[in-house]
């Protein structure tokens, strides 16, 4: 079989599965009325004490602003609350609500579910070596920010 110019490129192949990946992820948290953005901030929350907008948006390589909004939406689906920090009064602390608590173990099962249907074709070293790769080429190029969609 002859492959076309296009298909010679790793590139090309890394987008094909990429795309497919992140496709059945997002709609899988659509169901659950969670964008892959609030899902992101949602686990930085979670996972860091004294979390604030400043240090998410550094974080996960976003403006403050675009950050802003996407806890807007989070504190308006009960999600996440914002509470003026006891040292400074113009820092807002982040954290989970009980709600957003009981959600996240979910949707975490949905990324596992996801990764577990395009990947569970791999063996556990196959899986490494390609975490493995992704990671050298994603740190030779300091590429940092999170993806988001």
């Amino acid at each position: 079989m002859i492959e076309s110019p296009l298909e010679q490129h790793l590139g090309y192949w890394l987008r094909l599965v990429s795309n497919a990946v992140s496709n059945a992820f997002a709609r899988a948290l659509a169901e659950r009325q969670i964008s892959v953005a609030e899902w992101v901030v949602l686990n930085h929350v979670g996972n860091r004490n004294s979390a604030t907008s400043s240090a998410i948006a550094a974080a996960i390589g976003m403006t403050r602003g675009a950050v802003s909004k996407i806890l807007d939406k989070l504190e308006s689906k009960g999600l996440v609350v914002r509470v003026a920090s006891t040292e400074d009064s113009r820092v807002q602390i982040l954290s989970l609500t009980r709600q957003a608590r009981r959600l996240l173990p979910k949707l975490t099962a949905i990324a596992d579910g996801n990764d577990d249907h395009f990947f569970s074709v791999l063996d556990r070293a196959e899986q490494d070596t390609l975490r493995a790769l992704l990671q050298k080429l994603a740190d030779l190029h300091q590429i940092r920010d999170i993806p988001l969609e």
